[in-house]
């Protein structure tokens, strides 16, 4: 009976208090309320030795989804979620993880900061729903906030540091989990309208690493280490006040592997790639307006920088040499410059989009020039400073072949390995061609077959360049025959010249 009592005091009191507070917020007026509240807040503050601290989801006079908010949630997510009873279920989009588990509406869950222990509270408050009105779906106007808490002994601590802790932790979770996109530049046309953008993507999914790369280890790990040294590099770079940013260039023949390695870069560094066409950039200031557009965590690429205007060497050419291009050109390479004339991108603007003073618009950005000719490429624009890394793909060596074998065949050693090692040697042949011969071409083809393959390709390569060899030896000599016989004629003509002048004056 005396339990039944108890209960039956409580409600009461509930009661009492619930009619009171209706009563509060029903017939005081605003400003009482406002001054009542605030006298209340600061006599339980007396009492009261915690600190909370707010983080809406959307602040600002456009209500933009809050930084802040974003990166606190990804935290919660991937550190202390797992601790909570009642999750919910997220869809996020170019992440690696689609489906993202984070604390409910009013649940609350212990996070630990240098042994103190804070509280997170998933909240949410509705402006212009009815007191004690319920409803089994959220209002519309629902405003959702976290909510931290922690001792006032520990304000400096988690204000200082803890806050700006989480928020970095939260940016590198989200970078780590996002998917990888390919971009490229649209048409200016295209630029304006409903949801017109200068870049278009894709999801990135290049499998390329610098584990399956075929090259020298030594060469690898150098290049491994300047990313390495770049990626962590703000400081040093403010310190030198010189824009957070590198130039690589990647040069030569065709099938040396340039594209694989710009994949291998943007995995390691989990960047996304921008493929710049300069064919399609109408002027030098759309050119800036494409690099505004281009995130920090980025890798600028123009493949084939040669090709792609008329940007490279001997900017000074005599109109005569000029002539004589265009009439030795191949049709389809004038055609192609023809469609190029559009494009009026200079050397000059190019310079100033590498390292101008729009390249300082932003951080954290790498800039890849490929090419199979470097010594057409003007001296002016591969410079240390605005490339500052020369990295040279050439043809396939013995510690390359190695690689390919074990990503190909799964094999790290043979008794056929010595054979191709000296055939390398003797033959150029570039890291794709050999990864085509070494890719089996049916089920029955085993390791030795796949070896023998590359071997024999190898053989034959050897004959023809030596072919090759001996038909440019022979046309040097043909040449050279043909000089000979002119300058013999030339002589000859002016000897007689000269016998018929002597004859004359006789």
């Amino acid at each position: 009976m005396m339990m039944g009592e108890l209960w039956q005091q409580m409600g009461s009191v509930m009661a009492t208090i619930v009619f009171v507070y209706t009563v509060f917020e029903k017939f005081f007026p605003p400003n009482l309320r406002d001054r009542v509240q605030s006298y209340t807040h600061k006599l339980t503050s007396h009492f009261y030795p915690y600190i909370q601290i707010t983080f809406p989801e959307f602040t600002g006079e456009r209500l933009k989804r809050s930084e802040a908010y974003t990166c606190i949630q990804t935290y919660l997510s991937a550190n202390s979620s797992h601790t909570a009873k009642r999750l919910k279920a997220e869809v996020v989009r170019d992440s690696q993880k689609p489906l993202v588990l984070s604390m409910d509406d009013n649940e609350e869950i212990t996070d630990d900061f240098n042994g103190v222990k804070v509280w997170w509270a998933a909240s949410k408050t509705s402006t212009n729903s009815q007191p004690f009105s319920f409803s089994y779906y959220p209002p519309p106007d629902a405003k959702r906030y976290y909510k931290l808490t922690f001792h006032k002994s520990h304000r400096d601590l988690i204000t200082l540091s803890y806050i700006h802790y989480v928020l970095q932790e939260g940016k590198e979770i989200a970078s780590k989990n996002r998917q990888l996109k390919l971009y490229t530049n649209n048409p200016s046309s295209g630029w304006y309208g409903y949801k017109s953008t200068k870049w278009s993507h894709v999801i990135f999914e290049h499998p390329a690493s610098f584990e399956t790369l075929a090259m020298e280890e030594k060469k690898k790990e150098e290049i491994i280490k300047d990313l390495e040294k770049f990626k962590g590099g703000k400081e040093y770079y403010a310190k030198i006040g010189k824009a957070w940013k590198r130039g690589y260039l990647l040069y030569g023949p065709p099938g040396t592997g340039k594209s694989t390695m710009i994949a291998a870069m943007a995995n390691f560094m989990n960047y996304d790639l921008y493929d710049l066409e300069l064919t399609a950039v109408k002027d030098n200031t759309e050119l800036r307006k494409l690099l505004i557009e281009t995130p920090s965590k980025s890798i600028i690429v123009i493949e084939d920088i040669d090709c792609s205007l008329d940007l490279t060497g001997q900017r000074k050419k005599k109109k005569k040499e000029k002539e004589e291009d265009e009439d030795q050109k191949d049709p389809m390479k004038r055609a192609q410059e023809e469609e190029n004339k559009g494009s009026k991108v200079t050397l000059s603007g190019l310079l100033n989009f590498i390292d101008g003073i729009w390249s300082a618009c932003g951080g954290e950005r790498i800039i890849i020039f490929t090419t199979n000719f470097i010594d057409k490429l003007d001296p002016a624009l591969i410079r240390r400073g605005r490339m500052d890394k020369h990295i040279e793909l050439s043809y396939c060596g013995f510690e390359a072949f190695k690689v390919l074998a074990k990503n190909y065949l799964d094999v790290e050693t043979h008794a056929l390995f010595p054979v191709i090692e000296r055939k390398l040697l003797e033959t150029d042949m570039t890291p794709a061609d050999v990864a085509e011969n070494l890719m089996p071409k049916s089920v029955d083809e085993g390791v030795e077959d796949c070896l023998l393959n590359l071997i024999k390709a190898l053989e034959i390569a050897k004959e023809e360049e030596a072919v090759k060899k001996a038909q440019e030896e022979a046309r040097k000599k043909e040449e050279e025959d043909e000089k000979e016989v002119k300058d013999k004629e030339v002589k000859n003509n002016e000897k007689a010249s000269e016998d018929v002048k002597e004859n004359g004056f006789h």
